[in-house]
C-alpha cells in the first residue's frame, strides 16, 4: 500500500511512531488494522437480521394476542383521552 498525506500529518505520524519506538510504517500498518477491527466489530454488531429471522420476528408480532395487562393499559388510556376531552 502506498499512501499521500500532507507534510504536517506525515510528521505527525513519525513523530508518534518514535515515541513508540517503531517505524512510521509499522505505525500506519497497526493504526490501520486496530480500525479495522473495531469498524468491522461496529459493523458486526449491528448487522441486520437475515430474511428467516425478520420473518420469523413479524410472524411471531402478527400472531400475538394482547395480553390482559396490554387490554387494561389499553382502556386506561382510552379512559384518559375521554376524560382530558
Amino acid at each position: 500500500m502506498e499512501q499521500r498525506t500532507l507534510p504536517e500529518i506525515k510528521s505527525l505520524i513519525e513523530d508518534a511512531a518514535a515515541q513508540l519506538g517503531i517505524s512510521p510504517s509499522e505505525f500506519v500498518v497497526s493504526s490501520a488494522a486496530w480500525a479495522a477491527r473495531e469498524t468491522l466489530s461496529k459493523v458486526e454488531s449491528t448487522r441486520l437480521l437475515t430474511p428467516e429471522d425478520c420473518a420469523a420476528f413479524v410472524r411471531a408480532l402478527e400472531n400475538t394476542e394482547p395480553s390482559q395487562a396490554l387490554r387494561d393499559l389499553m382502556a386506561l388510556d382510552e379512559e384518559t383521552a375521554v376524560a382530558g376531552s
